[in-house]
């Protein structure tokens, strides 16, 4: 089927396919009139007919073919609006009401971890992010969103990726991190059926990870190269990085949700800190109360503690590794605990919640990356007596559409 042009005179702000004369059109801005290509249930953007007084021109030259960032031409006030409003609109779904507070807004040349993509071309290797709607890679030169010193990497990258290919089916991705002592490089996506990386191969990507000093250099988890280990400091605590390990985005988000917890859950002598990874949460908990820590990845709990030991001044923080979707901590072990925080995935922790749920606990800070698994959660809390209280978004992936937030319950 061709593509039918049409000229929409009024963009929604929402929704999909053109119903009552609304629209949204990827590229377009509410409230604008524009020319699109339909086909089937997508509307292509072909002309700005009436530009939004809303428009801005797009800080980066690789927007519009760069898949990372989809809403750069969207002033700022608006922009955050909208997000707050995505928060709202989840939780109106659960038919719960609460305080939205202002969002955090990250400013742009402050992210310290990007997921590059890396293909090989006729030039050499390339990296980049996903183009927008398709799996071909956009090159980029320059990322307004990233760190400069991580911008500044690209073409070392660039070399280092170019040893990734000896297989066909490989379509590496280079997950870069700044630490505080250098930049760390987790690579997946090397075809491993065969024989993965040759000795060969792995001889050049050291030589190129030490002719651009890298910290660290790993592959699925194997370490590569490590001239030093890669750390970072949370609190009182440093950490050091175990291979692939999450860490938040944005150091100053991590330390706005940090503080927003803390001040909530700041009258509490004991708290669990569910979904814990290497401690954004429970290394600064413990500078005012006893913390049991819980996370899947051994790795992160081990790092978490490992920290804790080589702190001072800290209360006791226990860990704990255990699959908190499998397996929950149930009310009994939480028994001694006055509050807690949970950070899940974007899946959410409906498990935990419903432990959470018939456990004592007064105050639940709960993070989210995703606003409808979170309200699906809170609702089990409200329904077990608890409000929701406040919320705070938290944009620290800029000029996307993606938001994260933190609730604050209590019991009634």
């Amino acid at each position: 089927m061709h593509p039918e042009t049409l000229l929409i005179e009024r963009v929604g702000a929402q929704g999909d396919g053109v119903a009552d004369g609304q629209v949204f059109v990827a590229g377009a801005l509410p409230g604008e009139r524009v020319r699109v290509a339909v086909q089937g249930e997508r509307a292509h953007l072909l002309e700005v007919i009436e530009a939004s007084p809303e428009r801005v021109a797009p800080a980066c030259p690789h927007f519009g073919d760069c898949g990372g960032c989809a809403l750069q031409h969207w002033a700022s006030a608006p922009y955050l609006a909208w997000k707050a409003e995505q928060i709202r609109l989840a939780l109106a779904r659960e038919r719960i009401e609460t305080e939205i507070l202002a969002p955090f807004a990250a400013p742009p040349g402050v992210r310290r971890r990007l997921a590059l993509h890396a293909r090989q071309g006729p030039a050499g290797a390339a990296i980049g992010f996903k183009a927008r709607r398709s799996w071909r890679l956009a090159p980029i030169e320059v990322c307004p969103v990233a760190e400069p010193r991580l911008v500044a990497a690209f073409p070392a990258l660039r070399r280092l990726a170019a040893g990734l290919f000896e297989h066909p089916k490989s379509a590496p991705i280079l997950h870069v991190t700044l630490t505080e002592t250098g930049i760390d490089i987790e690579i997946t996506g090397v075809e491993r059926r065969s024989v993965g990386l040759s000795a060969d191969a792995r001889v050049r990507l050291a030589q190129a990870a030490a002719e651009a000093d890298f910290a660290r250099v790993t592959l699925d988890g194997d370490i590569l190269y490590q001239s030093r280990t890669p750390i970072v400091r949370i609190g009182r605590a440093t950490v050091a990085l175990p291979p692939g390990a999450f860490l938040q985005a944005v150091a100053a988000a991590e330390a706005a949700m940090a503080a927003f917890v803390g001040e909530a859950l700041g009258g509490a002598r004991s708290v669990a800190d569910l979904y814990c990874g290497v401690g954004a949460f429970a290394l600064r908990l413990a500078q005012t109360a006893k913390v049991l820590a819980a996370d899947v990845s051994r790795e992160a709990v081990g790092a978490l503690g490992a920290a804790f030991r080589g702190a001072s001044g800290l209360k006791p923080v226990s860990t704990l590794a255990r699959d908190l979707a499998r397996q929950p901590l149930d009310p009994a072990e939480l028994a001694g605990v006055e509050a807690a925080v949970i950070d899940p995935p974007r899946a959410g922790a409906l498990a935990q919640h419903q432990a959470l749920a018939r456990s004592r606990l007064g105050r639940i800070a709960g993070v989210s990356c995703n606003p409808a698994t979170f309200a699906r959660d809170a609702r089990v809390l409200v329904d077990a007596g608890f409000t929701l209280e406040r919320v705070l978004p938290v944009d620290q992936f800029l000029w996307s559409p993606h938001i994260e937030l933190v609730g604050i319950f209590a019991r009634r």
